[in-house]
């Protein structure tokens, strides 16, 4: 009987595969590398033969891997966990490990997130974003001694701040907002909802002072409310809506 139910899917499978076929698509990658051409940008186009359920970074790696060896790109896990190939897709900013092919072919433009600098290709230098993230304290502070046991916490305070847990650190939502465009003092959306993370944990005594660092000109006030982060955002955080909580704790419950 095993063997029955195993041909059987086999030859589901083997339907199915036949079914999709391939689809031809056109990645058009804007492409940079200072060693070559200097501070000059340019366009290249390479048109593949994908699966319609491959993901855009299977693309990526077609072309990188058959087409043009020299395409520089970011990616780790390759499942929506790492956040390390953060693109962007057709003018909007995504994990390339996340888009199916069927939904950008025939054709997709794919460019480097903006707001930070370029290194090469779809490679940027992440640095600038990390200054932001290491300056909220994105770690729990608490002072009063070794506990003989682990803090406990009731799920409505676990819930409190479970949204903001889920931020991987791909940069889409910060680099996706235009105040962090034009201003480099900006911390950022990611690191407000790091911020917000701890600010919230009940297990945590440092959210005074996070506060008082996200109360300065280049934190919380600098955000304009475009609602860009939470589109951005790959694992559907209300960005936003995290970045309006700590203000709210800055004018209403600490200062």
């Amino acid at each position: 009987m095993a063997t029955d139910v195993g041909d059987v899917l086999e030859t589901s499978d083997r339907r199915r595969a036949g079914a999709s076929g391939k689809v031809t698509l056109t990645l058009r990658i804007r492409r940079y590398n200072p060693e070559l051409r200097g501070e000059e940008s340019w366009w290249d186009e390479f048109t593949i033969q994908a699966d319609p359920n491959d993901r855009l970074l299977d693309a990526l790696h077609e072309v990188k891997w058959h087409h043009d060896g020299t395409l520089a790109l970011r990616r780790s896990c390759a499942h929506g966990i790492c956040g390390s190939d953060a693109v962007m897709v057709n003018g909007r900013n995504r994990l390339a490990c996340k888009v199916l092919v069927r939904d950008i072919a025939p054709k997709a433009t794919v460019e480097p997130i903006r707001g930070l600098p370029v290194l090469k290709d779809l490679i940027v230098d992440m640095e600038p974003f990390f200054e932001g993230y290491r300056s909220v304290l994105p770690y729990l502070i608490n002072d009063e001694g070794e506990p003989d046991r682990e803090r406990l916490q009731s799920p409505e305070e676990r819930q409190r701040y479970d949204d903001t847990t889920k931020c991987i650190l791909c940069a889409c939502c910060t680099t996706s907002c235009p105040i962090f465009w034009g201003d480099e003092g900006y911390v950022g959306p990611a690191a407000i909802v790091q911020a917000h993370r701890f600010i919230f944990d009940s297990r945590d005594r440092g959210a005074r002072e996070r506060l008082q660092i996200l109360a300065d000109k280049t934190g919380v006030f600098r955000c304009r409310t475009t609602f860009n982060c939470t589109d951005a955002c790959p694992r559907g955080i209300e960005v936003t809506k995290a970045i309006q909580e700590v203000k709210r704790e800055i004018l209403l419950d600490r200062f």
